[in-house]
């Protein structure tokens, strides 16, 4: 069974910096692409940061320069490094790893919350 166990989250002053883990079991973990996603109250889930296998990184336009994603394979963990939080980043974070079978399969961790506040 696959599971994705996020951690780092918490409450931290606007230019602050938070590191967020998710650990991967039950999945060949180097096979997988791997992204974290978030969602504010009121809004849609969206695409922060993505990983491929290769390691080749996208990110979302909002937070070019800030945040960083990597992954460790030995570990089967993704993080992504969180500097120069502003308001808007608040929201719960989830980990999302994806990877081809006779189709591609969508796997998703419980969320952790990021709350940037003074």
């Amino acid at each position: 069974q696959v599971q994705l166990v996020e951690s780092g989250g918490g409450l931290v002053q606007p230019g602050g910096s938070l590191r967020l883990s998710c650990a991967a079991s039950g999945i060949i973990f180097s096979t997988c692409d791997m992204a974290w996603y978030r969602q504010a109250p009121g809004k849609q889930r969206e695409l922060v940061a993505a990983i491929t296998r290769a390691g080749t990184t996208t990110y979302a336009d909002s937070v070019k320069g800030r945040f960083t994603i990597s992954r460790d394979n030995a570990k089967n963990t993704v993080y992504l490094q969180m500097n120069s939080l502003k308001p808007e980043d608040t929201a719960v974070y989830y980990c999302n790893a994806r990877r081809y079978a006779s189709g591609w399969h969508d796997y998703w961790g419980q969320g952790t919350q990021v709350t940037v506040s003074s």
